[in-house]
């Protein structure tokens, strides 16, 4: 499709079918005007009958179609051929013009197919004649409407447009976790399609490659243990994985100083803020056991937490600034969004299913463990190499219409497919760019509305050597400073040592107010930031800049994942992996293990093709969810908590205990008062 300022000349011939068919053509220059018609200048060509010069065919057609000439054929419209034939020139200006009748290329969603055939005069004719010639309009019959032509266009499509294009299910999304659908349902001798929007598979992972860097991830890249079926996928395709490096000391920078450290958490020296820390993970961490990972909305609190923030939970449960700005700083870290725009209750059960508070947040034995040697597209790229052309990139879905005996999809590209089971594996919110027939109910309408993406850009400094090491320092920061634009870093030098980097993120609301920022601000923003939190000046000498801003996907909306205000999960979360008709959802989102990972994402693309291939009698219904074994070359260590971190105090219980201990020490000392002086 071209541009509506380009022009095109085009001669077309139709396929073998149509020209064996009955046809009439004119010779002439045709012009669109960005509008629904075809306007053209008849050629001086004596083969043309003077009957045939005034026919028109007025098409409402979609606006961006661009100016084309031609021979046009009266041949109806056939998948894979063109949709105009087209001989000759176009126009000179202020020449006149005169329609022909030309065969409209297939409908789009919302296009109607309404042609009416008129005879049109010479442009220097009475007007009386045009009158006249117009007459037969009104033997015509009544003009359809347009739902009453995109019916009828839908009934022709499915009869003729879909030939050779009927498949078993059509995956939407081609990120891991539609790839991992589709693999598995080939497994199974299913005939599958993924349709992929972009010009790449991968969704939110992407390895970009370069000589400056080899490979980077830009979008989700780590793994870790009890994340096992990402990590049996990535055997199964031939990836290894290695350890991100901690062997130096984490480094906290809060204040204006630098605090080096050990340990999931930096220490807390303050007796007081102490107390308030541990008591936030252990009640977050034991408010989550109420909440059943598959169900969070049946939790016993679910309502009375679901209208709380978190911003309204960490004022509740902590009583230090200090520790009130870290546990905001976890939240935005996690789900790279805002304390006082996440519902308490999914935040709790976000935290929950990816195994507690240090679990989620650990790199040793936590969610950050490891990445891929070669990148973490590559688990979508081998997924590709084993599907072949069962991948179909640049093909944004836009139709889904379900009312009939099988489901018809159609592409942006207006290319037609057929199917008996569509799974939806793209974020909730990119769903309402699609039109449903019959519409969605509407409690899925309104969830994909009210679950909006986090905001993040990735950042990679590479530099000459890793020069944070001389300092006994890993790479990792944990920065906490409002004018920072990092939140946390990691380093990124690859396993071999080669290409010193480390990378950070810029989240949530930095991530949107940095973003109106020229890329090479950013740089220098992030350069100065790490000077001064590693205390070297060899922070501001990078070699190379790597970043992604995936607040500007537009077929992400943002990363890593959706998420639920205040309300939304108790009163819409519960349909977040129920089936529309002869659709299914997969998509990380509804995971219930690793939600937001590339584990959830196998998890759900795995679930939801087992659901298919269960609708398809090929599976029985209680293999649809099956207990993953633990990985084996990446086991998981339990996380223990020692005494004190079980039993110490809160801060107001600690308060409680010294407002009871000092009332009975001062009923104590009435008391023997009282005896004292009674005995005098």
């Amino acid at each position: 499709m071209l541009s509506d300022t380009s022009h095109a000349s085009i001669q077309g011939s139709p396929p073998p079918s149509v020209l064996s068919s009955p046809r009439s053509s004119v010779q002439g220059s045709a012009t669109l005007y960005g509008s629904s018609r075809w306007s053209v200048q008849e050629s001086a060509s004596p083969s043309v009958p003077a009957s045939l010069r005034g026919s028109v065919q007025r098409s409402l057609m979609p606006t961006n179609f661009t100016q084309m000439s031609g021979q046009k054929s009266t041949q109806p419209s056939v998948p894979g051929t063109p949709r105009t034939s087209v001989e000759g020139s176009a126009p000179p200006p202020g020449s006149p013009r005169v329609s022909i009748q030309g065969s409209a290329p297939p409908s789009v969603l919302g296009s109607a197919l309404l042609s009416v055939e008129e005879s049109a005069p010479p442009l220097d004719s009475p007007r009386e004649l045009v009158k006249e010639s117009a007459s037969p309009l009104a033997s015509l019959s009544p003009v359809p409407t347009p739902r009453e032509t995109v019916n009828r266009s839908m009934a022709n499509r499915e009869k003729s447009s879909v030939e050779g294009h009927m498949f078993d299910v059509v995956v939407i999304g081609g990120g891991i976790s539609g790839l991992s659908a589709a693999k598995l349902l080939a497994e199974h001798e299913a005939n599958v399609l993924v349709l992929e929007a972009r010009d790449r598979v991968g969704g939110r992972t992407y390895t970009v490659r370069n000589e400056h860097v080899d490979y980077v991830d830009v979008g989700g890249a780590y793994v870790g243990p009890t994340q096992n079926r990402i990590l049996r996928l990535s055997k199964e395709l031939g990836l290894e994985t290695y350890k991100i490096n901690v062997n130096e000391r984490l480094v906290q920078y809060v204040k204006g100083r630098t605090y080096p450290f050990r340990g999931a958490f930096p220490p807390v020296w303050n007796p007081i803020a102490y107390l308030d820390y541990n008591n936030l993970w252990r009640t977050m961490d034991n408010m989550g056991k109420e909440i059943p990972a598959d169900a969070p909305w049946d939790a016993p609190h679910a309502e009375e937490w679901d209208r709380m923030t978190m911003k309204d939970l960490i004022d509740k449960i902590c009583w230090t600034n200090t520790a009130k700005q870290f546990a905001s700083l976890f939240v935005n870290i996690n789900v790279t969004s805002e304390p006082h725009e996440v519902s308490a209750l999914w935040f709790l059960w976000y935290v929950k299913q990816c195994g507690g508070t240090t679990r989620i947040f650990s790199i040793t034995n936590g969610g950050q463990e490891r990445k891929f040697v070669g990148g973490s597209g590559q688990v979508s790229e081998r997924i590709t190499n084993l599907l072949g052309d069962k991948v179909k990139l640049r093909h944004p879905v836009t139709f889904v219409d379900q009312s009939g005996e099988n489901i018809i999809i159609e592409t942006l590209n207006h290319e037609i497919y057929k199917c008996r089971y569509v799974i939806s594996a793209i974020p909730p919110t990119l769903t309402a760019k699609i039109h449903f027939r019959p519409e969605l109910p509407t409690e899925r309408n309104q969830l994909i509305q009210r679950v909006p993406m986090g905001a993040v850009i990735k950042c990679m400094m590479y530099y000459k050597e890793a020069f944070w090491r001389k300092k006994d320092y890993c790479g990792c920061m944990i920065i906490e400073d409002e004018e920072a634009p990092i939140s946390i870093t990691l380093d990124d030098t690859k396993p071999d040592g080669s290409l010193p980097a480390i990378m950070g993120f810029i989240l949530a609301r930095k991530a949107v107010q940095l973003s109106k920022l020229h890329e090479d601000i950013r740089k220098r923003k992030i350069c100065e930031l790490y000077s001064k939190v590693l205390e070297s000046e060899e922070a501001l000498h990078p070699v190379h800049y790597e970043e992604k801003n995936w607040c500007e996907e537009q077929y992400s909306g943002g990363c890593y994942t959706a998420y639920f205000p205040p309300g939304i999960m108790t009163q819409y979360g519960r349909v977040i992996r129920q089936p529309v008709g002869k659709i299914y959802f997969a998509g990380t989102e509804t995971a219930t293990h690793w939600s937001g990972y590339m584990e959830g994402a196998v998890e759900a693309g795995e679930r939801a093709a087992r659901q298919v291939l269960n609708a398809l009698g090929r599976l029985p219904k209680q293999d649809i969810c099956i207990q993953e074994p633990e990985s084996e070359d990446v086991p998981a260590f339990e996380i223990t908590h020692t005494f004190w971190e079980r039993n110490l105090p809160s801060v107001s219980g600690l308060l409680k205990i010294v407002g009871f201990s000092t009332s009975v020490t001062a009923l104590c000392f009435l008391a023997c008062k009282f005896r004292l002086l009674t005995r005098s």
